[in-house]
């Protein structure tokens, strides 16, 4: 799995939404253990400056590119991604593979209630999807180490073939990293807000939007308040740095073929 493009220190995996897929589907039919980590262009430029989650996606077995921004970076460092992997598409996608190939899953996380709902709207679209449990704890920065116990036990009682999590990034990528080898699970995934906007909670983009990269500004729309400083302030300087990267790169080949 060393199918990656470095973009700014973070080892993104260039696989496709289906490509993804079948590795999840491989690691539960073959008895492996997965760690997935979708990065959108938030999470590289915090782990550019954060060597612990830096540490985190490196070592994940696979880094999706949740974002057409984070695809187009590839293209200018000339490894191409073959396609973005949202937690919004691989979550609903990945359900109906899942009720063909009688995979489990286990919903933890979200606002009480949420995975419920997600598990209920699932199972509508998908007759015979498996849901081995939900579990939405209370709202923490940190959890305890009785409730971290408590969610691993719960995880490991329901025997679910793959645990999705939303907790938020990064947070959610630490909860997963820190206890991935306690988890009885064959895929561990942090998705964010997907279940909601799976659930149907929250409306997402249009599809053109989605196609454009757009997808960012009707989330800040949405939720200007809580998402302006990550579009706003942090996101824009995510560009100039891959140009920079770039040419860092053009210059350090081009002096190692002069040599």
């Amino acid at each position: 799995m060393s199918d990656r493009v470095n973009i700014l220190g973070t080892e993104v995996s260039r696989y496709n939404l289906s490509e993804t897929m079948e590795l999840m589907s491989e690691a539960i039919q073959g008895g492996k253990k997965l760690r997935i980590s979708v990065t959108p262009v938030n999470c590289i430029l915090w782990a550019r400056k954060n060597s612990k989650l830096r540490e985190i996606y490196n070592t994940a077995e696979v880094v999706t590119a949740d974002g057409v921004p984070v695809v187009w970076a590839s293209k200018v460092l000339k490894k191409p991604i073959r396609g973005r992997v949202t937690g919004l598409d691989l979550l609903p996608e990945f359900a109906k593979v899942a009720a063909e190939r009688n995979h489990s899953f286990f919903f933890l996380g979200a606002a009480e209630g949420v995975a419920e709902s997600l598990a209920a709207s699932l199972k509508e679209k998908n007759p015979g999807l498996k849901i081995a449990g939900t579990y939405s704890p209370p709202f923490a920065a940190q959890f305890s180490d009785e409730e971290n116990q408590k969610m691993i036990e719960m995880v490991n009682r329901s025997n679910a073939d793959v645990l999705w999590v939303s907790l938020t990034a990064p947070k959610q990528d630490y909860w997963i990293a820190n206890h991935f080898d306690k988890l009885n699970v064959s895929v561990a995934i942090g998705v964010g807000a997907a279940f909601d906007v799976v659930a149907g909670n929250i409306k997402r983009s249009p599809a053109w939007m989605q196609k454009w990269g757009l997808e960012w500004l009707y989330r800040l729309i949405q939720e200007p308040r809580r998402l302006s400083r990550r579009y706003l302030i942090e996101a824009p300087v995510f560009l100039p740095l891959i140009m920079k990267q770039a040419f860092q790169t053009k210059r350090e080949h081009g002096y190692t073929e002069n040599r």
